[in-house]
C-alpha cells in the first residue's frame, strides 16, 4: 500500500512534534512544508530533508494535488482559513488545538471536512496520555464513583511565550486558549465527555509579558522580539464550568502570576475515590475501613511519546477509519466553552449554552 504523502503548514516550535510522528509512521512520507517566515522555512526544510517549500498555503496545495494529508500548525488565526482550503483541496487534516478562534470557525472547518469527505482531527495530545487512559478506565470500571467536581490548573509565574502568543489578533486569547484549552479538555475527557451547559469566568490583564524580569522564561516563541511584543491578551483567567450530567469544573490559568511556582494539574473528585494528574497519577480512595492514596508502578505522567500516538491514530483513522481519539465535535465543544468563559468575562454574566 502506498504511503501518504504529508504536507506541514506553519513550520514553528509545535510543528516539530507532528514532524516526527509523521517520520516515525511508516504508512507516511513527508512530502512538503510551508510556512510564511522564509528563514524557519528554510531551516525547516534543511533539517528533515524536504525540498518542496512554501510560503504560501494556496499555490502548495494547488501545486501539488498528489498530498494526501496536511497538518496545520500556525498561528490560531490561519487554523480555520489552512483547514478549510486544505479540505476543500480534497486533503484529510490534522488542526493544532486550539481548532480555531471561535466555536463559529469550527462549525465551518467541520462542515468543509463533512463536504470533502475527509478526515479532520484535532491536536487533543493529552487524551492520548497514560495518564488519561488510567484515570478513565478507574471511572468507567466504577472506582472513583460518580465524578461530581474538577479542578483544571495550568499556571506560569513567569509564562508568556511572547510573539504571536501574546497578540489577541493572532492568538484568539492569552492563557485560556492557548494552556488552559489542555487541561479543560483533559478534564472533560476523563469525566466522559459530558456537554457543558453553563459558564461563568473571569480574565484579568494585570501583569502583562514581564519583559523587564531578567528570570529566564519557561518557554519562548519562535517569534519573540522581547519589548517590542504586542501583549494585549489576559495573564489569568478562572472560571466555573457545569456540565449536563451535574459534574463542575473550576478552572484556573496564567502566563503570569504571583505564585511560587508553576503548576499544572487535574482533579476529579468522586463518590468512591479521587484522581489526581500532576504529573503522575494518584488515586485517593478508601481501603478496609481507611483512607488509602494508592500510586502505581508503571509510569503514568505526559512523557511527549504522545505526539506520535496522536498522528498514529489520524493516519489509523484515515487508512482503516479508525476513530478519532479527538475529533471535530471535540474541538466545537471546546471552543464552544472557551467563547462562553471570555463571553463571561466581558459581560461579568454566567452564560448559559
Amino acid at each position: 500500500m502506498k504511503k501518504l504523502k504529508i504536507g506541514v503548514i506553519g513550520v514553528g516550535n509545535i510543528s516539530s512534534t507532528h514532524i516526527e510522528g509523521y517520520l516515525n509512521n511508516s504508512d507516511c512520507e513527508l512530502y512538503a512544508f510551508c510556512d510564511i517566515n522564509e528563514k524557519t522555512l528554510k531551516a525547516k526544510g534543511e533539517k528533515y530533508g524536504v525540498k518542496r517549500l512554501y510560503t504560501d498555503h494556496k499555490k502548495m496545495l494547488e501545486e501539488l494535488p498528489e498530498l494526501d494529508a496536511v497538518s496545520v500548525c500556525t498561528w490560531n488565526n490561519a487554523h480555520a482559513e489552512c483547514s478549510i482550503d486544505a479540505l476543500n483541496a480534497g486533503k484529510h487534516v490534522f488542526c493544532e488545538k486550539p481548532m480555531a478562534m471561535s466555536e463559529a470557525q469550527a462549525l465551518e472547518m467541520k462542515k468543509a471536512a463533512e463536504k470533502a469527505g475527509k478526515v479532520l482531527g484535532i491536536g487533543f495530545v493529552r487524551r492520548h496520555g497514560k495518564d488519561a487512559v488510567l484515570a478513565r478506565d478507574l471511572i468507567e470500571n466504577g472506582k472513583a464513583g460518580e465524578i461530581y467536581y474538577g479542578k483544571a490548573t495550568y499556571i506560569r509565574r513567569n509564562g508568556n511565550p511572547g510573539g504571536w502568543f501574546g497578540n489577541k489578533a493572532l492568538s484568539g486569547g492569552g492563557p485560556l486558549i492557548d494552556l488552559g484549552v489542555h487541561v479543560i479538555d483533559l478534564a472533560k475527557y476523563i469525566a466522559g465527555n459530558p456537554k457543558a451547559v453553563s459558564v461563568f469566568g473571569a480574565t484579568f490583564t494585570k501583569l502583562y509579558n514581564r519583559i523587564e524580569l531578567k528570570d529566564k522564561k519557561a518557554y519562548v516563541s519562535a517569534d519573540y522580539r522581547g519589548k517590542d511584543d504586542i501583549c494585549d491578551v489576559e495573564d489569568l483567567a478562572t472560571a466555573m464550568i457545569r456540565f449536563d450530567n451535574g459534574f463542575v469544573l473550576s478552572v484556573e490559568t496564567s502566563y503570569s502570576l504571583n505564585v511560587g511556582q508553576d503548576e499544572g494539574k487535574v482533579e476529579l473528585f468522586g463518590t468512591k475515590g479521587g484522581i489526581k494528574i500532576a504529573p503522575s497519577l494518584t488515586f485517593y480512595t478508601e481501603y478496609e475501613g481507611r483512607l488509602a492514596d494508592i500510586s502505581f508502578p508503571g509510569a503514568t505522567a505526559f512523557d511527549g511519546s504522545e505526539y506520535a500516538l496522536e498522528i498514529d491514530n489520524f493516519i489509523s483513522a484515515i487508512k482503516t477509519g479508525t476513530p478519532l481519539v479527538a475529533d471535530a465535535d471535540d474541538g466545537i465543544e471546546l471552543m464552544k466553552i472557551l467563547d462562553a468563559i471570555y463571553e463571561s468575562a466581558r459581560t461579568g454574566h454566567e452564560v448559559i449554552l
